[in-house]
């Protein structure tokens, strides 16, 4: 199920307890998505795969026998037309301990493509409204790009001295390429 390239990096399958009133199921996250797959009936088995920029939710709950993870995502996979929510996936009956290393992962891919969006959304809106710079002239131009690598060799210091977030690095970095 693992296209080229893509690194297997946590995985969670659901206990045989909960396997006796529901289908067996397993759940997988990736480098690039989320996988979950349930058992047929009479054999074969039903995958269901989430891309991440298309997660919009993810939440776990652990029991005492087991762990539940539950994911929504958007309708669409294009994210410019992503506009409404589908349906809620739930894997109930995991082990804890993996079903929490999966959350964990999904929520930080979760928390990374919301301030993306979030980014993407303000160039939108900025572009609807007319915030468009032109420059003037091949001389500005060539002192808007200096200035740009600057701001952004401070802004990989900044990271690396861990003064700010992986995300809040990123959206430093758009906005200097935005401004490019």
């Amino acid at each position: 199920m693992l296209i080229p390239g893509e690194m297997l990096e946590a995985w969670a399958i659901q206990r045989r307890l909960f396997a006796l009133t529901h289908r067996r199921a397993l759940i997988a996250t990736t480098s690039g998505r989320f996988i979950g797959i349930q058992r047929g009936l009479f054999g074969g088995f039903t995958p269901v795969d989430i891309r991440w920029q298309d997660l919009t939710d993810a939440k776990v709950r652990v029991g005492i026998f087991g762990a539940s993870v539950f994911m929504s995502s958007y309708n669409s996979s294009d994210l410019a037309v992503a506009s409404s929510i589908n349906g809620l996936l739930s894997f109930t009956g995991l082990r804890k301990q993996q079903a929490q290393k999966v959350y964990r992962i999904c929520q930080t891919q979760e928390q990374s493509w919301r301030e993306k969006r979030r980014i993407r959304e303000l160039d939108e809106l900025r572009a609807q409204s007319g915030g468009v710079q032109i420059s003037t002239g091949l001389q500005s131009a060539q002192q808007g790009a200096s200035d740009s690598v600057s701001r952004l060799q401070q802004a990989k210091q900044m990271l690396d001295s861990k003064l700010i977030t992986d995300s809040e690095y990123e959206a430093i970095k758009a906005r200097i390429i935005n401004g490019i």
